[in-house]
């Protein structure tokens, strides 16, 4: 690897140098390394078009990586990647992508990850995007979720200041005491553009969804943010959007929650707005700049 690439791995992955464990790295377009072991097995699609990762039933404190980084210009990159999650596992997914451009033309990734979790297993999902690079950087990443009965599934996304254009599509499924928590945060500048669609459907009895996306947008950027929650038994649903708008950016909301049963409990909560202004006064009153004041709050609200 190269620094940009430990550059880039360590922005989406924390990855100072190839891990140890399951993982699959990807760079521009094409496998840099990959690693199986007993429990987890990282097998390639007959079609290149990604990988099928299967993890064992039984399956404790385990990771893997799947990272993928672009550093190159003119490059347009679509994998597929399917996840397999054994009943009673407990696994940790690391995913992300990190684009270095330095041409005057475009990169772009396209991940689609869909993920089929067994009865009774674990999953934390974390997924970084990072853009660097005078060229426009293009990030669309789709997931399905597919929960089985008493199912966990665990989403931790985070899109850093850098990516240009982002489209970013959820869908889920979840049966009967099926559990999701979905936590994003989304950080543009510039001119920077964002747009998130989640569609949740809660199909079993007492399934549940908690759905929070915090957001900052600054200088002349744009966020939209659209959620459908559909409640087709009892079940109970959860969708927060909280944003902080700076200068002249500009970020939507648009919320729908669909109780297709008397038993079925959905919220849809948003909370748009600047910075309090007694916020920045109490840092700055601790020795802190204006702008320091407003980078800590920024970065707690999106960290919180």
């Amino acid at each position: 690897m190269d620094k940009i690439d430990k550059i880039l791995l360590q922005q989406i992955a924390d990855l100072h140098k190839i891990p140890s464990g399951a993982f699959n790295i990807r760079k521009n377009g094409q496998v840099l390394s990959r690693n199986s072991t007993k429990e987890i097995e990282i097998i390639p699609k007959k079609d290149g078009s990604g990988i099928n990762i299967k993890i064992a039933p039984n399956t404790k404190n385990k990771s893997v990586h799947i990272p993928v980084i672009v550093t190159i210009g003119n490059f347009s990159d679509t994998v597929c990647n399917d996840f397999y999650i054994g009943e009673n596992s407990d696994v940790t997914i690391i995913a992300g992508c990190g684009i270095d451009n330095p041409t005057c033309n475009s990169s772009q990734h396209s991940g689609i990850h869909s993920f089929y979790l067994k009865p009774n297993s674990h999953v934390r999902y974390v997924e970084k995007h990072y853009g660097q690079g005078e060229g426009k950087k293009i990030l669309n990443p789709v997931t399905n979720l597919f929960l089985d009965e008493n199912s966990f599934m665990e989403m931790e996304t985070l899109q850093i200041e850098g990516v240009d254009s982002s489209i970013r599509n959820t869908n889920a499924k979840l049966k009967q005491n099926a559990k999701l928590i979905v936590k994003e945060n989304l950080l543009t500048a510039k001119d920077q553009k964002v747009k998130t669609n989640f569609k949740i459907t809660l199909a079993g009895k007492n399934s549940s969804a908690d759905i929070v996306s915090h957001s900052v947008a600054k200088d002349s950027s744009s966020q939209k943010f659209v959620s459908n929650m559909i409640g087709k038994t009892e079940c109970f649903g959860h969708v927060e959007c909280d944003g902080i708008l700076l200068d002249d950016a500009k970020i939507i909301s648009v919320p729908r929650i669909s109780a297709l049963s008397k038993d079925s409990s959905l919220v849809h909560e948003a909370a748009i707005g600047k910075i309090a202004g007694d916020e920045l006064i109490k840092l700055m009153t601790l020795g802190l700049s204006e702008e320091d004041a407003e980078k800590t709050i920024i970065e707690g609200f999106l960290m919180g």
